[in-house]
């Protein structure tokens, strides 16, 4: 076990780390595709609608449905619902067809029913999450408005999430990444055509991001269905909602709820604090919160989940020694790539907000309100990395108990933080509080991964892990230097962009050396192959 866990390099396990990264790099490619079109969705609205009110009521309008998406379609459900589907098509393929079409009907009720109470009781919704906007009369009621109009948006990304988790335990990745690339797409034509025709009739312009929601979440389901087809997984007969299998999914989800439940008070507070931190506070959290997840979308979420795909399928199979090979290297890959983007986006924050998002109704006060934001979310960036793939891991290994006590451990920490914090310090505790909470949710579960395992320390701290934290502390000091030296806000946006991509570029050519002069050539080809 030493041995494996010592040597990556090792070629014991060769085609492990090429299914791994091949399947990370399809991911990754379509869903920095998605990113950048998610990046130019945010300018235009942050161009169009700045940091205010108005933004701020779509963004809570938009974080209800949203919350609930976590525990019916990336969060929850994909974990309990990819290895049980995995395990059953190894043996009978009908049987997997009928397990998912059984779910789909269920998903459909249960979230269509729960998107109609939220169009019913918006206004009781909205008042009991942000009462601070009952104060505001115009306000609240563009908020309900829009909440209405978002609600069935919980039903498409649900659906949307149980065709991608079948599309990648078929080894079909890049679409479904792709996917919400085309969310994107419709939201950005939205905000460019819609607002001028909505205020003609009478309507407030910012309801065109709530109708772009419904048409891009629709469009992300429809786009999975083709490939759902072609693989010839389309419905299949007789369904069975209280069949063995649903059963076990739903067991799983039941045991996941809580810590869903726990998740959710944890966003419910904080936007509650938010709320009540000034106008522009949730959406200045929301476009730092855009550019922290940009990392953690396009790197860590491609890594974690192709390592839930193969590691689920090893682990089913009785592979032990595969499975963590897996568990390894994707590990070591999501350090290799979240320690420069942490260090580089720190150093560079306000220019990174400065040259995306400042522009029309958004000012260089927002730029450095943000900024500060995005530099307390940093701190946790690497443990978000982490978290992404030791979580869905031990769903793999039937340990839900374990994760769910974990995840409310780590949320009572950041609601008590936040709580205390942010009134004497500001609303940039939010972001610091969600740091802290990664940092004690990902060590918690590498330790007791650790213990599950019987994995050495040196699987997690040895030598090479403290040669990539060196190499990007490396990076860092660099970065910090250029920046201050040669960027300056007053220089042409086309100066500005090049000299921009200058230093970064410096940065990460500098990690790559140093990578290489410490004696990791073999790391980073193995990382690039």
């Amino acid at each position: 076990m030493k041995k494996q866990s010592d040597n990556l390099g090792n070629a014991e396990k060769p085609n492990s780390k090429v299914e791994i990264f091949i399947a990370a790099l399809k991911m990754a490619l379509a869903t920095f595709a998605s990113r950048i079109l998610g990046l130019i969705r945010d300018q235009v609205m942050a161009a169009l609608f700045g940091a205010s009110g108005t933004t701020d009521a779509y963004l809570l309008a938009f974080r209800i449905p949203n919350m609930l998406r976590d525990l019916f379609a990336e969060g929850v459900f994909s974990s309990a619902f990819v290895p049980i589907f995995t395990e059953i098509k190894q043996r009978d393929e009908q049987e997997a067809k009928r397990l998912l079409w059984s779910l789909v009907l269920i998903l459909t009720v249960v979230t269509g029913a729960i998107s109609l109470l939220i169009m019913v009781f918006a206004p009781q919704v909205v008042g009991l999450i942000a009462p601070n906007f009952t104060e505001d009369a115009d306000k609240f009621q563009l908020t309900v408005l829009m909440l209405r109009l978002m609600a069935p948006f919980l039903t498409f990304v649900s659906l949307a999430a149980v065709f991608m988790g079948v599309l990648n335990t078929l080894k079909i990745f890049f679409i479904p990444s792709l996917a919400p690339a085309f969310f994107n797409v419709v939201m950005i034509v939205c905000l460019l055509t819609l607002p001028n025709l909505l205020q003609q009739r009478g309507i407030h312009g910012a309801v065109a991001m709530a109708l772009g929601v419904i048409g891009g979440g629709l469009i992300q389901l429809l786009i999975q269905l083709p490939l759902i087809f072609k693989r010839h997984f389309g419905p299949t007969g007789p369904i069975n909602i209280f069949s063995t299998h649903i059963k076990r999914v739903i067991n799983r989800i039941g045991i996941g709820t809580i810590g869903v439940a726990s998740t959710q008070i944890n966003v419910l507070v904080n936007t509650i604090i938010a709320s009540s931190s000034g106008v522009g506070a949730i959406s200045w959290l929301n476009y730092a919160f855009r550019l922290f997840q940009f990392p953690v979308g396009v790197l860590s979420v491609s890594i974690a989940g192709s390592n839930l795909v193969h590691f689920s399928e090893a682990w089913k199979k009785g592979d032990r020694d595969r499975a963590i090979s897996y568990l390894q290297f994707s590990y070591l890959l999501s350090l290799l790539v979240m320690i420069p983007s942490c260090f580089l986006l720190y150093s560079l924050s306000a220019q990174t907000i400065h040259l995306i998002f400042e522009r029309g109704q958004f000012v260089h006060a927002y730029t450095l309100k943000c900024s500060g934001a995005l530099e307390y979310y940093l701190f946790g960036l690497p443990f978000y990395g982490f978290y992404k793939i030791f979580g869905p891991t031990l769903y793999a290994m039937d340990r839900p108990k374990q994760v769910v006590l974990i995840s409310i451990c780590s949320i009572t920490v950041n609601i008590v933080f936040c709580i205390i914090c942010t009134p004497l310090y500001g609303f940039e505790m939010l972001a610091l509080g969600v740091s802290l909470s990664m940092f004690i949710n990902s060590s918690a579960q590498g330790f007791y991964l650790k213990k599950l395992l019987a994995l050495p320390w040196s699987f997690f701290i040895n030598l090479r892990v403290f040669k990539i934290i060196i190499s990007g502390v490396v990076c860092f000091v660099l970065v910090q230097y250029l920046a201050s030296n040669y960027f300056d806000y007053q220089l042409s946006f086309m100066t500005k962009i090049v000299r921009f991509c200058m230093i970064g570029s410096a940065g990460a050519g500098i990690y790559l050396i140093m990578l290489l002069i410490m004696g990791e050539y073999k790391l980073v080809r193995r990382s690039c192959l």
